[in-house]
């Protein structure tokens, strides 16, 4: 366990989201709206701001502005990168209906936001919107089954995203254009798939809401299971994670606490 907020001052109430910062310190949101940052070495907590709403995903910019979707607001905010100024960045105007997570990609001055749409419907799906002004479209239109979390890949090429309720992971193109591609799958879970992250091998790492449990899957290794939690406890619910030298950190929206998982890229 990396840290433990169920006594602390503010108290880390069930987290969903998890980013790093440029200095190693560990970002993530509260179930009231809240954007807290716990310092690098897991000592200490702190809340930065926040959207009085409920925080899915959040990610980081090169500059170091903090996107963030929020669940109630049904829009992603930008935190500056002093931290002094929190706007509305996106959405909120009902086009967009459930926010869940944001991807930068600043070669093309872009940022995705996957729609989850409902939890018993399929539906469209994955949102583009300009890093300067907010403004955007409907991405990716075909349906999915709960678009959640989404990681870049390396070179740009597509977009990974976990469709947790269609229990798979889908790989979508990024044309020359702009444009997505036709989706594909990746791989197929028998979990409930929430979070990726990519490690510097371009090994995805998918963490699962229900069973708590972590996936590894690649090319060439195929699909391995990391890390199994049949208690929920050290694992209870994980939703987003991340990728930290050789560890793999995840929040656990059961819990109050952040999971380091040790040495798990290896």
């Amino acid at each position: 366990m990396f840290f433990d907020g169920i006594f602390t001052e503010p108290q880390l109430n069930h987290p969903e989201c998890i980013a790093f910062d440029q200095e190693g310190h560990v970002w993530c949101g509260g179930e009231r709206g809240e954007i807290f940052r716990i310092d690098a070495n897991g000592q200490s907590i702190r809340q930065i701001a926040t959207t009085s709403g409920f925080v899915l995903g959040i990610a980081f910019d090169s500059a170091g502005q903090l996107y963030i979707c929020d669940l109630k607001h049904a829009a992603v905010f930008k935190l500056s990168a002093d931290r002094q100024e929190l706007v509305r960045f996106a959405g909120g105007d009902g086009s967009i209906r459930i926010p869940n997570f944001p991807v930068v990609d600043e070669k093309r001055g872009r940022l995705y936001v996957s729609d989850s749409y409902d939890s018993n419907e399929a539906g469209p799906g994955i949102w583009s919107f300009d890093l300067q002004t907010g403004e955007g479209e409907l991405w990716y239109r075909e349906p999915m089954r709960f678009a959640n979390g989404m990681a870049l890949a390396a070179d740009g090429s597509c977009l990974y995203v976990a469709e947790t309720f269609g229990r798979q992971i889908s790989r979508i193109p990024i044309l020359a254009d702009g444009r997505p591609g036709e989706k594909e799958l990746v791989v197929r879970v028998d979990a409930l798939p929430d979070g990726l992250a990519l490690d510097g091998d371009g090994r995805l790492y998918i963490s699962c809401y229900e069973p708590s449990m972590i996936y590894r899957h690649s090319q060439e290794g195929g699909l391995e299971l990391l890390y199994y939690d049949p208690e929920a406890h050290t694992l209870c619910h994980p939703t987003n994670c991340a990728v930290r030298g050789q560890d793999v950190y995840t929040a656990n929206l059961g819990r109050w606490h952040i999971t380091k998982i040790i040495n798990a890229v290896t």
